[in-house]
């Protein structure tokens, strides 16, 4: 009966406004009986000839108070959901009523007339009619936030964080009817504030203890305020959470957290819609990096623009960042038919102002690169065309050297013939001391482009500014772990690892394309730019990870599985060679390797004799060349292993 008495409580509809108002002058009518009362009981003095018998004084105090009504309009809220600023309200409300009655007394003084109140019991008026409608709100909303938390479709939360942006969140689940979370206090750390009770909850210190008490009060999840997940590492600092089964949600991120009171509704219920599960790349994500965009919106604006592979995880978020500068034109060429085509569609509609020229074509056609360049004649030319899964390269070596090394010289000759003035490939991670076919193709392409430039250079044939950017692995791109982990997990598992030790290196698609473009801003020619990627990532807890964000346990609801390491994979990537040193940028998160100098005509003999060797299609013979221009290219797990010295 309790039960179902609460549950039709909290359905009640809306009171309309007329309604808050009856039950504010009524409030107001017993705040001025219980002012005579009190005035009575306490003051002797009486008004000798009171000009106006009680009921009309109390007609005058009632005119008063509803023309204060009608210019604060503290009826038109909502009472279950009164805020701080309801209260000012409230409280203007009855202080302009008591500054008017003061006002007629001072009238009635200065015409020598006597007084119509008593300047107290203005006073006692003024404290006991704001006390009775403030109590009125604080109780109906106390009352159905207590209803709200007792009924079984609601699931109570702990907010991390007590800063503006936790009490914001906190605040908006409570008042709202659309929420599914019902927060029952806050978690603090030792960066935040030493409260006890905020918003008339209790914080928690975030220790073992913490999750005994949510065990025992069936609290099985935590909103991370945006604040907090900016201020403390994701990746470290929320293991907790994962070890303890915890499930962790998170919310957009608002501007305004400051003033909660004052977000619109809209807003408000969009941030409620938007409580989601914290993803794994939020856990692997680091701090916003800030970038210098008038470097980059020189190089970009008002240029026109080519990105190879632009329908790729790298090429597309180019594509999208380089449209924030105002190109006169963005050249997308891809061979991959309906990618390029859905990514065409999504510019259209996200971007119908931008100039964007989808292009099908295969880096590996020279005429066909030569024909794009001679008719668009692009300035800035990002290379990001490229085979890049090692397992699938090392079975097709031929394939790998004619995508990466043939497209890369096809396109940074084209640019150079068509005086281009950047070129800007990307590289890998896997170029340092490489183990596969991928990773020594992408070296190979490294020589040519730093070997070209250096020769052009100092024969002053072209102004071309040539540079690379090497970096780890890319959250969510096509093919990568994370969506890997995500099918297997989705299947009921097994989550497959390859080696209990294994590391990479990751970033997120965006932060990788920011420094990319920040790169090419940098550069003046030559460089090899590698990106800060953090620190290494062990695979198997990723794996793990990944399970306990969906709700299981590892090894109990779904079990991993070690399949040994892939042809040509090693277990640690580097982002520089042993014999490489770095120095600094203007840019923190960038550096720039100092790498070994090679001859153009040497690298260009031996790439013309390697691609030579791969449109006969022979393996052997292909990675036999490819080791002879990278001599640290030293295979692993691979058939290959025989062809090294």
């Amino acid at each position: 009966m309790l039960h179902s008495l609460s549950y039709r409580i909290q359905k009640l509809h809306y009171v309309p406004q007329w309604c808050v108002l009856l039950i504010d002058i009524l409030l107001c009518s017993i705040a001025y009986v219980l002012c005579l009362m009190i005035g009575s009981g306490i003051f002797t003095y009486k008004i000798p000839n009171e000009p106006f018998p009680v009921w009309e004084r109390y007609g005058i105090v009632m005119l008063v108070q509803l023309l204060s009504f009608r210019i604060f309009h503290t009826y038109a809220g909502i009472i279950r959901y009164s805020s701080f600023q309801d209260i000012i309200k409230v409280f203007c409300c009855v202080l302009f009523t008591c500054v008017v009655l003061y006002a007629c007394n001072f009238c009635c003084y200065i015409f020598d007339t006597q007084p119509v109140f008593l300047n107290t019991a203005i006073l006692i008026y003024f404290f006991v009619a704001f006390v009775l409608m403030l109590s009125l709100r604080i109780g109906v909303k106390t009352l159905f936030e207590r209803i709200s938390l007792n009924t079984t479709h609601h699931e109570k939360v702990l907010i991390y964080g007590s800063h503006s942006a936790g009490a914001a969140i906190a605040k908006m689940l409570r008042s709202s009817e659309e929420s599914k979370y019902v927060p029952v206090g806050f978690i603090i750390d030792s960066s935040d504030p030493k409260i006890n009770y905020l918003q008339g909850m209790k914080t928690y210190l975030l220790n073992e203890d913490l999750f005994r008490l949510m065990s025992l009060n069936n609290i099985k999840s935590v909103i991370v305020s945006p604040k907090k997940l900016h201020d403390i590492n994701p990746s470290t600092d929320l293991q907790i959470f994962l070890r303890h089964n915890v499930r962790i949600l998170t919310t957009p991120a608002f501007v305004k957290w400051e003033e909660p009171d004052n977000m619109e509704q809209s807003a408000a219920r969009k941030l409620i819609g938007n409580i989601e599960d914290i993803k794994v790349e939020d856990l692997l994500g680091r701090p916003t990096i800030n970038i210098d965009t008038e470097n980059v919106s020189q190089i970009v604006r008002g240029k026109v623009v080519l990105v190879t592979g632009a329908a790729g995880s790298i090429g597309s978020e180019l594509v999208r960042q380089i449209l924030l500068y105002q190109p006169n034109l963005v050249i997308l060429l891809d061979q991959a038919e309906s990618p390029l085509h859905d990514f065409t569609e999504e510019l259209r509609e996200k971007y119908p102002k931008s100039q964007c020229l989808p292009i099908i074509a295969d880096v590996r056609v020279k005429e066909r690169i030569d024909a794009i360049f001679s008719e668009f004649t692009p300035q800035i030319v990002l290379h990001a065309a490229a085979y890049k899964h090692v397992p699938l390269m090392e079975d097709f070596p031929c394939e790998a050297v004619l995508a990466n090394v043939l497209g890369t010289k096809n396109v940074i000759d084209a640019a150079v013939r068509n005086k281009a003035e950047r070129f800007l490939m990307i590289s890998t991670d896997k170029a340092v001391n490489p183990t596969n076919v991928m990773g020594a193709s992408k070296r190979i392409a490294e020589l040519y482009c730093q070997s070209l430039f250096r020769k052009l250079h100092e024969e002053g044939k072209s102004n071309i500014i040539v540079s690379t950017t090497r970096f780890g692995n890319v959250l969510g791109s096509n093919g990568s772990v994370i969506p890997h982990f995500k099918k297997q997990i989705a299947a009921g598992g097994p989550v497959t690892v390859t080696h209990p030790e294994i590391t990479r290196f990751f970033m997120t698609i965006p932060e990788a394309c920011t420094l990319v473009l920040e790169a090419a801003a940098l550069t003046h020619g030559g460089e090899i730019f590698i990106f800060d990627m953090g620190q290494p990532v062990k695979i198997a807890d990723l794996a793990q990870n990944m399970i306990r964000l969906a709700g299981l346990q590892p090894g109990k609801d779904i079990e991993i599985v070690y399949t040994g390491l892939r042809p040509g994979e090693k277990l640690y990537e580097e982002l520089l060679n042993r014999e490489e040193l770095t120095t600094m940028t203007t840019n923190e998160k960038i550096k720039i390797a100092k790498v070994q100098e090679s001859q153009f005509d040497t690298i260009n003999e031996q790439v013309n004799s390697l691609i030579a060797l791969a449109h006969t299609g022979k393996y052997y013979p292909t990675v036999a060349a490819m080791k002879e221009i990278v001599p640290e290219y030293i295979s692993k797990n691979s058939i290959f292993e025989k062809l090294d010295k």
